[in-house]
């Protein structure tokens, strides 16, 4: 039986309109960039020179990271880049001070010298998203543990929107996200936690598909060419394979049902069961010296292949025989632990590209607005402190923004997201509860205290109608009403 997965809409917005056709420039990047994540955060490298700079530096061992992956932005010509944190500092107890654990996912334009946070979501259980995977269309990740890993995705191609769950146990399997077909494709590779099955989650169709390789257990991650011809395989030990795979959509017809697109009860709990049809040509080892790589990904032109291993790129020549010297080789003792190779960018040249700030501002933001004021946060009064938080669309005027307490013709009006409190924080307790851009949060703190109502954002606290523009802004000082 095939396990039927829904997904909801990733926006109330309208799809983002195309952006014009970018004009070549004279240098511009037509071997594109590949974007790394090292110790000192979140770089570009110009395999063209062998430049690289940092556009979103991180405080080591403060945060753990996934990704990067290129993928499209509202209104910009050029990909964007896309990384997840995860808060790894010590976290608060009720006796000591330290922090709440968050997953963020944030977007750095290196071009605009630009970062945003797009969605944060408390997380004390797990240590962190990871499997971010990401084409033209859509981004997808794994969150969670033990046997509760789940598959989260955005729609790219919308304005704004939240992660949605794709596969969420226990109404669905539990799966690892470890690549995705290229383009606006909905198919993303999935490997299922348990029996180690490799399918194809179908986003657009809200189905699972079977996989065209015959992949183990402990095979991946995954990189397809630009034209999903052929696809690099990251193995246990003896480095990547090279094979040729068909990565459209599937024509079999998943097993248990009567179409690719066909549905089912939901809250079925049934493992699926594909029907693989492997390859004909024999894999061809790119270089059977290396251990298990990191990360994978192709040039545009699918000649090269980039190795994250033992912390460095390697970059290789897709035709040469296994064991061949890699062509380059950059970063040594970075630490590399991720990368991405983008489409060629050819409206931009390398000497364009632009640091952000760094992401621990607005992570810390989040921190200081959500701290418990101090007369609710004693032993005695932490158990009596209520929360109630609304979001709201800063874009325009709201009734929300103006709330100074949580009356019952209030909350008759305008239900909250679920929150309560952590020790010495609060937190919204949705997954992915928070998002960046343009909404806004407005709290109230009442219970062991007299009601205590603010406002704050993810991208800054101003509300984007106040603005002369609703670009959001890169800071996140809490403010208070």
């Amino acid at each position: 039986m095939i396990a039927v997965l829904l997904i909801a809409a990733c926006s109330r917005s309208s799809a983002a309109p195309p952006a014009h056709s970018p004009s070549p420039l004279v240098g511009g990047l037509t071997q594109g960039l590949i974007a790394y994540v090292a110790d000192q955060g979140v770089g570009v490298l110009d395999p063209t020179t062998g430049k690289s700079t940092v556009v979103a530096p991180l405080p080591p061992g403060a945060f753990r990271v996934a990704g990067p992956v290129w993928g499209p932005a509202p209104n910009v010509s050029h990909p964007v880049l896309y990384f997840t944190l995860h808060d790894d500092r010590p976290a608060e107890t009720r006796t000591a001070s330290g922090v709440v654990p968050y997953d963020w996912l944030f977007r750095v334009d290196p071009f605009a010298g630009t970062i945003e946070p797009i969605a944060a979501s408390q997380d004390s259980q797990s240590e962190g998203p990871f499997g971010l995977v990401a084409n033209s269309h859509y981004l997808a990740l794994t969150v969670g543990c033990c046997a509760t890993y789940e598959v989260d995705a955005l729609d790219l191609t919308q304005q704004s929107g939240a992660l949605r769950p794709l596969a969420k146990p226990p109404a669905q399997p539990a799966f690892f996200t470890e690549g995705a077909a290229p383009g606006d494709s909905g198919l993303l590779a999935v490997r299922e936690f348990g029996t180690g099955s490799w399918y194809w989650l179908n986003a657009g169709a809200s189905v699972l598909n079977p996989f065209p390789l015959s992949l183990g257990p402990d095979d991946g991650p995954i990189a397809i060419s630009a034209d999903g011809t052929m696809v690099a395989v990251a193995m246990p030990s003896n480095g990547p394979v090279i094979e040729p795979i068909n990565s459209t959509l599937p024509i079999a017809t998943p097993s248990g049902a009567s179409s690719p697109a066909a549905t089912a009860t939901p809250g079925a709990t049934a493992s699926p069961t594909a029907h693989t049809s492997p390859t004909s040509s024999a894999p061809k080892r790119v270089n059977s010296k290396l251990q298990h790589p990191d990360g994978l990904a192709w040039s545009p032109d699918a000649q090269q292949l980039a190795v994250a291993v033992n912390g460095d790129i390697e970059i290789y020549n897709s035709s040469a025989p296994d064991g061949t010297a890699p062509a380059h080789q950059y970063l040594s003792g970075g630490n590399v632990i991720g990368i991405a190779w983008s489409a060629p960018i050819a409206d931009q040249t390398f000497a364009s590209v632009k640091a952000a700030a760094g992401p621990q501002p607005q992570v810390d933001g989040l921190l200081s607005a959500t701290r418990l004021p101090a007369q609710a946060d004693t032993p005695q009064n932490r158990p009596l402190t209520k929360i109630y938080v609304w979001q709201f669309d800063s874009t325009k005027a709201s009734p929300i923004e103006s709330i100074t307490d949580a009356t019952p013709d209030v909350l008759s009006k305008y239900p909250p997201l679920n929150a309560g409190v952590v020790f010495h924080h609060w937190a919204a307790t949705d997954a992915w509860a928070l998002q960046g851009g343009c909404y806004r949060y407005r709290v109230v703190i009442t219970g062991s205290v007299a009601p205590v109502a603010t406002t704050f954002g993810l991208a800054g606290n101003t509300l984007c109608s106040a603005r002369p523009s609703a670009v959001p802004s890169t800071q996140a000082s809490p403010s208070h009403s």
